[in-house]
């Protein structure tokens, strides 16, 4: 069951909210989040999957399965979306696609994946539900980075790559949109617990619970992450009462980028 967090942001009463990636892990704690503060929420995830439909049922919403990096499947879901629930307030782009292993051996045709799903696929999206937010000249757009596209990670060469990218995309959307009331900027996560984790684990040759002592023990907070607190932080950025945070990447990560050298 989800953590009780109440309706902390009650201006979302009303809202309608896309949030990608959300069959599993954070993407699903954001949609829980954001629903209890009271936004009729659209979930996406690559391809329909029980979880898909019973995570809308559970929020009363709508599920809308597309692959993001295809922009003819975006602009279909979009559309779906703003047909039965109404046009989108507030974009929150979760989707990620991650390999591991090390850059020489990196197969192009992965490679390209990450990019065009993770970046790509957040292009395809603003661009999608961009028209609507400057009709109602309001909008919210949370994207999902890491932080691997803040400091870079070995193995990990295309996804911190895609990540990065993402930051810098936010950064000059954060400057082009905002005079339109259109605010635009990121969370930047450290590890956390999710079933990404599992790709982690694999690439290392270690078990899940080994690979998570491993990271915990490089945090200063001396755990790693949970969705719920990532949740938090987005549903912060999508409050429509802060309209000051501009192309800013938040980072909740228990210390760890800061606490190295």
């Amino acid at each position: 069951m989800p953590e009780n967090t109440g309706r902390s942001y009650p201006d979302l009463e009303g809202k309608v909210v896309l949030v990608t990636g959300a069959a599993q892990g954070m993407g699903a704690a954001h949609a829980r989040r954001l629903s209890a503060s009271g936004a009729t929420v659209a979930v996406n995830d690559r391809e329909a999957s029980a979880e898909l439909a019973a995570l809308a049922f559970e929020l009363s919403g709508l599920a809308v399965p597309g692959d993001v990096s295809d922009p003819d499947q975006v602009r279909a879901l979009v559309q779906r979306v703003e047909q039965e629930l109404g046009p989108v307030d507030v974009l929150v782009a979760n989707h990620a696609f991650m390999t591991m292993g090390p850059f020489l051996d990196a197969d192009p045709e992965d490679w390209w994946k990450v990019i065009d799903t993770n970046l790509g696929g957040t292009f395809h999206l603003v661009q999608a539900v961009l028209p609507g937010m400057r009709r109602r000249g309001a909008g919210r757009i949370v994207v999902i980075s890491s932080e691997w596209g803040v400091t870079g990670w070995p193995d990990a060469t295309a996804y911190s790559a895609s990540k990065a990218g993402l930051i810098s995309l936010v950064k000059t959307l954060g400057r082009e949109l905002a005079p339109e009331g259109i605010i635009v900027n990121a969370v930047a996560p450290g590890v956390t617990d999710t079933p990404q984790l599992e790709v982690d684990a694999r690439s290392a040759g270690i078990s899940l619970d080994e690979m998570r002592a491993v990271y915990a023990g490089s945090i200063p907070l001396g755990r790693i992450g949970t969705s719920p607190e990532i949740a938090a932080a987005v549903a912060l950025l999508c409050d429509f009462r802060l309209s000051a945070i501009i192309g800013q990447v938040v980072q909740v990560n228990g210390g760890s980028t800061r606490g190295r050298a």
